[in-house]
């Protein structure tokens, strides 16, 4: 584990390896980290919570001895209670759930935090800011997904931008310390409109990985936010 910088500050990006080439993996990760990636976010998926199947313990383990970046877990898998450890193990700094696979979700909460990572919390798109209001204050990181999750490059659900300024406002009353991440359809076409409306963590998978110069793509997708 490296230590991941959860102080609020300038927006980080955090490009999803899921739309890497992982016949090059290390070449993948050290290019954008060169680039000026933040973080890198890893989309773990089973096939059973979302339709797909991704990848899994060792994966993460192989990014790890790859990057010093901070290594932004994302669970997308059902009872991830069995699997915190081995991830941790693995080097995951921050690692996140879905409130709609952890009907228990403090106790999951506790068991991230006991096991020596960072934690957030994933609620997509059709899943109501309520289901977490209670957690907020026990967390690290809130993530809305702004696509349905289970397979990368899709295209960002408008809704998902007010849903956003909604989950903002409700940080700033509850939680002001917790970040927010947004996850899905990331493009330098609509990284400005979710910074505005609350964002302080970008996960982009095709906007990066989907470029043939990951520096240059990292760039346009900073210049975008500020300009």
């Amino acid at each position: 584990m490296v230590s991941v910088n959860l102080r609020k500050g300038p927006v980080r990006l955090a490009p999803s390896i899921l739309s890497a080439d992982f016949s090059c993996l290390a070449k993948e990760v050290q290019e954008v980290e060169a680039g000026g990636a933040d973080w890198l976010h890893l989309d773990v998926m089973d096939g059973a919570f979302v339709p797909n199947i991704t990848f899994g313990v060792p994966v993460v383990a192989a990014v790890r001895a790859h990057t010093r970046l901070p290594l932004d877990v994302h669970l997308m898998i059902e009872r991830p209670e069995l699997y915190v450890a081995d991830f941790c193990r693995a080097g995951a700094d921050l690692i996140t759930v879905h409130v709609e696979t952890a009907p228990h979700l403090h106790r999951l909460v506790t068991q991230i935090k006991g096991a020596g990572a960072a934690v957030g919390v994933a609620l997509n798109p059709a899943t109501p800011l309520s289901t977490v209001a209670e957690i907020l204050p026990d967390i690290d990181l809130l993530l809305i997904m702004t696509v349905n999750p289970g397979f990368g490059g899709q295209s960002f659900i408008p809704s998902g931008l007010d849903k956003l300024r909604r989950a903002a406002e409700l940080l700033a009353r509850k939680a002001p310390g917790v970040l927010l991440e947004v996850d899905g359809g990331i493009t330098e076409d609509n990284a400005r409109q979710v910074v505005q409306a609350g964002a302080e963590v970008l996960v982009a998978g095709s906007a990066v990985f989907g470029q043939p110069e990951r520096k240059a793509a990292l760039t346009r997708l900073r210049q975008a936010i500020e300009a």
